[in-house]
């Protein structure tokens, strides 16, 4: 089984290649799995989605990084894992379609639901490891840092569901849609905007707690495997 992960950035690619690359050591989990970084944003995103599916071929495909958090219920370091998907700056109007989704690109669907049987295992990885915090919900997607509490109420007042909110997953959703990969999103939360005001939280987390914070996706892929 071949899977793909993807992230948006170099120190979230250093985070999963210590767990997945050769600095983990030569092991037979090692040979099935790619990371590879696609670059920050919604068409970086895409394109490298792309790229992955068209030279790896890939039976799966994991957004993995971090993101902004919405909730009470959530805390840093916890892990999101996508139900399900959609952009928070898309609108294509009413003129043409009145169907047609905040969020949604028309003639696409209004929300990317995660695989299944991924997401199933991601609730059975939650129940079976108690110590892990793990939030299963929507995670919307957009080309803004949200770094102010102006930004994040602007976006939960569309998507007051949405457990995070980042910059890539999305975007990969939608291009393993087209593709017909089955695809997921795990999102470490490195900050909660509507508690911070100078993104603080989210300079804190790569200096302070984000060396233990990607464990989750590989203990993910771990199980994944296990049913192969």
């Amino acid at each position: 089984m071949k899977i793909g992960i993807i992230v948006a950035m170099d120190k979230e690619l250093r985070q999963l290649q210590a767990l997945f690359g050769e600095n983990a050591g030569n092991t037979p989990l090692t040979a099935e799995i790619r990371v590879e970084k696609c670059g920050i944003g919604k068409v970086n995103a895409a394109l490298g989605a792309q790229r992955m599916i068209n030279e790896f071929h890939p039976d799966v495909i994991i957004s993995s990084g971090c993101a902004g958090g919405n909730g009470d219920d959530i805390n840093v370091q916890d892990v999101v894992v996508s139900s399900e998907l959609c952009y928070h700056d898309v609108y294509c109007g009413t003129a043409i379609d009145n169907d047609t989704q905040y969020g949604q690109v028309q003639g696409m669907p209004a929300r990317y639901k995660a695989d299944p049987k991924l997401l199933n295992t991601a609730r059975q990885l939650s129940s079976a490891h108690h110590q892990l915090s793990i939030h299963e919900g929507l995670i919307v997607t957009g080309d803004w840092f949200v770094d102010s509490k102006e930004k994040m109420r602007s976006i939960i007042g569309k998507f007051p569901e949405a457990k995070a909110v980042d910059m890539e997953s999305c975007a990969i959703a939608q291009t393993c849609h087209i593709n017909n990969v089955p695809f997921i999103s795990f999102r470490v939360i490195s900050d909660i905007p509507l508690r911070d005001t100078q993104a603080q939280m989210y300079h804190d987390f790569w200096n302070t707690v984000a060396d233990r914070s990607f464990q989750v996706t590989k203990t993910f892929v771990e199980e994944i495997l296990k049913s192969v």
